[in-house]
């Protein structure tokens, strides 16, 4: 059985952008309650055993956590005062799901107020307005969470590869991508901003610093095709002319290399390609950017042997 499941973008189409509003809800309260950390990483979730989590995070003396489990087909909130709620994952519309969300940290006294003004999308509707999005296919939601399973720990295996700062493997609600970005250690030249839905500001403090980035994300409208892709900013001179494995290219409309998630599925080894495609993307970048190669990397981890030292 192919651990990698198919998920063909215009086939979970509406699933999806139910879900990536759904996730938005969520994400927008763990920012409002949480205090800022570099490049926005205490916004994004992480891959669970049965889904995305949250983490912990900070309610006073307490701590609020949130898990989408795609196994049980339920929003799950806890609380280490011990309470525990959970909505049903199920198709309804978005303001109904919103209304349930507030109603639910009402109920167990956690008072918090967010944008309702989706981040990252088109033509955005506000979550109380938004009567539009309300398909929901669980089997559809399962599949995509069983492709992030795979791609986590492969991008964390290519993460172990790697000395200099490095983020963690996170997922973004914004953009709906699973993600994990090494850092030159050289500051970028302002961003120049420009991302609908999304503040200059935030913008400029996540790119603030040379990154080589990669990840995987679902498609969508502009883009009907699931897909790992990577990127560098800034784009330094000759990264988009550097040799793909078999099957990625540049895609000059995104200005990022795309692995085809089809392509991926198909080959006889998977992780190998995928390993392949990070590390020529992140080679790419380096060689063209001048990074000092020598001092940020190492080999690739190993179970149970500490990283030998010269």
């Amino acid at each position: 059985m192919n651990p990698w499941p198919e998920l063909a973008y215009p086939q979970w189409r509406e699933t999806a952008a139910t879900l990536q509003l759904w996730t938005q809800m969520v994400g927008k309260i763990r920012l409002s309650l949480t205090p800022w950390l570099n490049h926005s990483w205490h916004v994004p979730f992480y891959i669970t055993a049965r889904g995305l989590g949250s983490s912990p995070i900070p309610i006073g003396t307490e701590l609020l956590e949130f898990e989408f489990d795609f196994v049980a087909q339920k929003l799950v909130c806890r609380a280490s005062t011990g309470v525990q709620r959970v909505i049903a994952l199920a198709p309804q519309p978005i303001a109904d799901f919103y209304a349930q969300l507030m109603a639910m940290l009402a109920d167990i006294g956690v008072t918090v107020a967010i944008d309702t003004l989706p981040s990252e999308i088109a033509n955005a509707i506000r979550f109380t307005d938004d009567r539009v999005h309300v398909s929901y296919d669980p089997d559809a939601a399962h599949r995509f969470w069983r492709v992030l399973v795979q791609a986590d720990r492969v991008f964390k295996l290519f993460r172990t590869g790697f000395l200099g700062k490095a983020s963690p493997v996170h997922f973004f609600w914004g953009s709906f991508d699973l993600a994990v970005t090494r850092f030159s250690g050289r500051r970028a030249p302002p961003h120049p901003g420009g991302v609908p839905g999304l503040p200059d500001a935030v913008v400029r403090e996540a790119y603030s610093h040379e990154v080589s980035s990669a990840g995987f994300w679902p498609g969508n409208d502009t883009f009907p095709e699931a897909a790992f892709y990577a990127y560098a900013y800034p784009e330094p001179p000759g990264f988009r002319d550097a040799a793909m494995p078999a099957g990625a290219h540049f895609e000059t409309a995104l200005g990022e290399f795309v692995l085809p998630y089809a392509t991926l599925r198909q080959a006889g080894e998977p992780d190998k390609l995928l390993l392949a495609f990070l590390d020529a993307t992140y080679v790419a970048a380096a060689n063209a950017g001048n990074w000092d190669r020598g001092d940020l990397e190492c080999v690739l981890g190993a179970v149970g042997k500490p990283r030998a030292i010269n």
